[in-house]
């Protein structure tokens, strides 16, 4: 615990009672308190009477103009004065409060609920002559608060040197983190306390296409626990990131405090701001239960509903794609042999093939006719434009057209066929970080995909971003990504965004950004390898703001199938590739795994084939970040519902009550379980299916073995 003397603690009480302001929430549990201090904004955070999060600093550190010179970026004690931090009187607060209904275009469930209580305080800065406005909107589940600049004759232009936020803990937490980077989340989470995060942190990277990393900093979404009798369980994160950089968090483990750290472009600067405009919001979310938070939709809530007029061309999507076998190294996204080409001038046809490229007609063919027989709505194929050669490595800024298919893929022929069997394929993008050039392209790649008949499209971003100097995360790729959403609604066309930010609620906003990446998925199995409790983290950290695209569905986990000796191998049973269908919320789902591979386990892919999408409702029945998800969940418009559970590196029995269901209704249960003999290492193939029927007063003993799971469909009889 930190240390505090009775009479500052005394003195801050009296100081807290005196000037301070207080909003509640809807149910009376929470109570945030703001007050300036010597002209210095802080907040504070009580759940149940007891302290959250101390009293906290609010504010930004701007360049003193809007002309950044060099070396301007080196803070001097003179340019104080231009910050948005301290000074402030308060000459106004207004009170508001919401509750509403609300349906997600593609959501966990039919409803989302947002009810809040609302403050916003009025800061005047009398020394510059200028104002602000700090919101909270206190939830049932948690916090969230913003800053608001409103256009004024001394803040129309800014340039933000530093966002300042703090989280300041009262005592040390166990946390679930990653590293931060301004380019890239495919890092495996550490499991620490607050205070071992430095000691840890020079261990927990590994290499990426693009890194640049902060030192002794975590990524958010950031999940935290406070242990003991009475165990709180916390998640740090932010909503809302429009016009604004992604932000990191730096750690002071002396103060087990947490500051925010915004994502610099080349020159230093964090955000070029006009009035009016507002940040994104930063979130706290609170409960002593891990489902609970787990289950929040605060930071949906705290994003704007949408204005596109027409939402009916987004739709869940279940897929396969001609993209693993390229993954393990099985074939090549290349047609040719050559390693210099050059787009509208190489003439492809007069290369030599290399034998390996996986976008052919044929093996593309073979693909649709199994996903088609096996209801499927989607093909993803990558490697069919030209380009592929030179594609990574060189900061080439025309490295894709997105319209040249290359000789051996006949893009109206395979569409032709593709409808005729009733599935679409899916388009793929890959801008190798030339952000730039695909803005010069995205209206004729879009027209493409229109005139053949692609419902959506997979984009990626590996490598670093061009305009150069630019980050995954900085203020203008962020705009880049939305830029591409929403034209990509112009022509009615879903996205699915790789090595993008990671999604912090605007999936309400815009709904046909369907989905991302943004953290380590399953191609990392055949890379450096994800640990067995890697999938029991995401749904408290990268899930919270939005689905991603994991690609799960492995069935041939072991590598040396294809490359006798390859030690490479899925970390995963079989049966917990099922399960995290469920435990994972998809839309974009895909099976990720070979035809010929899902041909040998018929019984099970039928849960893949069986398994829902998009869902009226969603129960998190038991969770513990970094050991175990189980999650019930009912398909949209059916009383069909779905169970999935995992557990880490550690076998785990687990009593599945099924008191969700209907009471009074009969249903037959489809059970896939590990096998009595199944492990993630030694025989992951091993399962059992059987049926049961069951009603909602039913209880089923399920064993999970290492690194294993169970998934179970339910129909009513």
């Amino acid at each position: 615990m930190k240390k505090m003397t009775i009479g500052a603690i005394l003195f801050s009480m009296m100081f807290a009672n005196a000037n301070a302001q207080s909003l509640k929430s809807p149910d009376g549990k929470f109570e945030m308190n703001f007050q300036l201090k010597q002209g210095v904004p802080f907040y504070n955070l009580k759940y149940n009477g007891a302290i959250v999060v101390e009293d906290s600093k609010l504010g930004l550190r701007l360049f003193k103009d809007t002309s950044i010179k060099f070396a301007s970026e080196i803070a001097k004690p003179e340019d104080a004065k231009f910050d948005l931090n301290n000074g402030f009187t308060k000459i106004s607060e207004k009170r508001d409060s919401k509750n509403e209904t609300w349906q997600p275009i593609l959501g966990e469930k039919k409803n989302y609920i947002n009810h809040y209580n609302e403050m916003a305080v009025t800061l005047d800065q009398a020394s510059t002559e200028r104002s602000i406005i700090i919101k909270f909107r206190l939830f049932n589940d948690g916090l969230g608060f913003r800053y608001e600049f409103p256009q004024q004759n001394n803040l129309n232009y800014f340039i933000i040197r530093e966002e300042d936020t703090e989280f300041d803990f009262p005592s040390d937490m166990k946390a679930w983190w990653m590293v931060a980077d301004y380019d890239s989340q495919e890092y495996q989470y550490q499991e620490t306390n607050v205070s071992e995060i430095p000691a840890r942190w020079e261990k927990a990277f590994d290499s990426n296409a693009s890194q640049t990393l902060i030192k002794d900093a975590v990524q958010s979404p950031l999940m935290l626990k406070k242990e003991g009798k009475q165990p709180l369980y916390i998640n740090v994160a932010e909503a809302a990131v429009l016009n604004y950089p992604v932000s990191h968090l730096e750690v002071n483990t002396n103060e087990f405090k947490f500051k925010t750290h915004l994502t610099a472009d080349r020159q230093g600067a964090k955000g070029y701001i006009q009035t009016p405009s507002v940040t994104p919001w930063r979130t706290i979310i609170v409960s002593p239960k891990a489902e609970v938070v787990m289950d929040s939709k605060m930071i949906f809530n705290l994003n704007e509903p949408t204005k596109y007029k027409d939402t009916s061309y987004i739709k869940p999507t279940k897929y396969m794609g001609v993209w693993w076998e390229m993954i393990i190294g099985k074939s090549q996204w290349a047609y040719s042999t050559s390693n210099n080409v050059h787009i509208g001038k190489t003439d492809f046809t007069t290369l030599t093939p290399n034998g390996k490229h996986a976008a052919n007609n044929a093996k593309v063919k073979e693909y649709i006719d199994f996903a088609a027989e096996n209801g499927f709505q989607g093909l993803l194929i990558e490697g069919w434009n030209t380009g592929w050669e030179d594609w990574f490595g060189h900061s080439k800024e025309f490295v894709f057209d997105f319209v040249t298919p290359y000789p051996d893929f006949d893009i109206k022929m395979l569409n032709d066929y593709a409808h005729s069997k009733g599935l679409n394929l899916i388009m793929h993008h890959e801008t190798s970080g030339s952000a730039t050039n695909y803005e010069r392209w995205a209206d004729k790649a879009f027209q493409l995909m229109n005139k053949y008949g692609y419902k959506s499209v997979k984009t990626g971003y590996v490598g670093d971003i061009i305009p150069r100097g630019e980050h995954h995360y900085s203020q203008w790729t962020i705009n880049h990504y939305y830029r591409i959403a929403e034209k990509a609604n112009d022509y009615k066309i879903m996205v699915n965004s790789h090595e993008s930010m990671r999604p912090t609620g605007e999936s309400r906003t815009f709904p046909n950004y369907i989905s991302a990446e943004a953290a380590r998925g399953t191609e990392y199995e055949a890379f450096g390898g994800n640990n067995p409790d890697h999938q029991t983290i995401l749904p408290f950290t990268r899930w919270m703001g939005g689905s991603m695209d994991y690609t799960p569905g492995i069935f041939q986990t072991k590598l040396d199938y294809y490359f006798p000796g390859d030690k490479r191998f899925v970390k995963t049973t079989l049966a917990k590739q099922l399960a995290l269908y469920v435990t994972m919320y998809m839309p974009l789902q895909m099976a990720a795994d070979l035809p010929e591979n899902y041909k040998k386990h018929m019984d099970a892919f039928q849960f893949i084939k069986d398994v829902a999408a998009d869902w009226d409702d969603t129960k998190i029945l038991s969770a513990e970040p970094g050991d175990y998800v189980v999650t019930a969940r009912k398909a949209k418009g059916t009383q069909n519902w779905f169970v999935g559970g995992i557990t880490d590196e550690n076998k785990r029995d687990y009593t599945l009550d099924f008191s969700f269901l209907d009471a009074g209704k009969k249903y037959e249960a489809t059970i896939y379980e590990d096998g009595k003999d199944a492990d993630y290492i030694n025989n992951p193939q091993s399962y059992n299916i059987y049926k049961k029927q069951i009603t909602s007063k039913s209880k089923i003993n399920m064993k999970m073995v290492r690194s294993g799971g169970f998934a179970i469909s339910i129909k009513p009889i």
